[in-house]
């Protein structure tokens, strides 16, 4: 098995309600798809105006995908060149993700390509969309 972060940390009391309302498993754990965003094909068939009008899209479609509970992560790497950013779903195979990823304005414009990895990580995660708007001073 793998380990988490908590791993680490001094052991608090077992929550058995929590960790079955996040999903995790005996380790607090649990199955996710990571999607890691790739530099696409067709960037440079796009003007500077209709690649930012399919990035506001993308970013539209990212938050209706966490407003589903989909996507728990989601973030673009820095100075990253091909690789662009990563997706973290709440999905338990990958064909749901590609699902969800082919709902992205920049993935059917061929702006962005995704590459999908089934990934064992902390149950936790799914608490960051209560704690992430709390953060957020500024929308995007």
């Amino acid at each position: 098995m793998g380990f988490s972060v908590g791993s680490f940390a001094q052991k608090a009391a077992y929550d058995s309600v929590l960790a079955a309302q996040l999903g995790a498993d005996e380790y607090g754990m649990k199955r996710y798809v990571m999607a890691f965003l790739l530099a696409g094909d067709r960037v440079q068939e796009y003007s500077t105006e209709e690649r930012a009008e399919i990035q506001k899209g993308h970013m539209a479609n990212i938050t209706n995908l966490a407003d589903e509970g989909k996507l728990i992560v989601a973030g673009p790497f820095i100075n990253g060149g091909e690789k662009r950013g990563i997706f973290i779903f709440d999905v338990a195979t990958k064909e749901e993700a590609e699902a969800l990823t082919n709902t992205d304005p920049a993935i059917k414009a061929g702006v962005l390509k995704m590459e999908l990895v089934e990934w064992y990580g902390s149950a936790a995660l799914m608490m960051l969309t209560d704690i992430y708007p709390k953060l957020q001073k500024k929308d995007f």
